[in-house]
C-alpha cells in the first residue's frame, strides 16, 4: 500500500512540475519564432534595398 501510494504521489508531483516546464518551453519557442520572423523580414529588407 505505501508503494503505491509513493508511486501516486510521484506521479503527481512529475506532473505539476511538467506543466511549468512546457510552458516555459513553449513561450521559449514563441520568442524564437518571432525572433527568427524579424531576422528573415530584415534580411528580405536589406536585399529589396540593395535592388533599388
Amino acid at each position: 500500500m505505501g508503494r503505491i501510494l509513493l508511486i501516486i504521489a510521484a506521479v503527481v508531483a512529475a506532473l505539476l512540475l511538467l506543466g511549468p516546464l512546457v510552458g516555459l518551453a513553449l513561450t521559449l519557442l514563441k520568442w524564437g519564432l518571432i525572433i527568427g520572423a524579424v531576422a528573415v523580414g530584415a534580411m528580405f529588407i536589406a536585399k529589396w534595398a540593395k535592388r533599388t
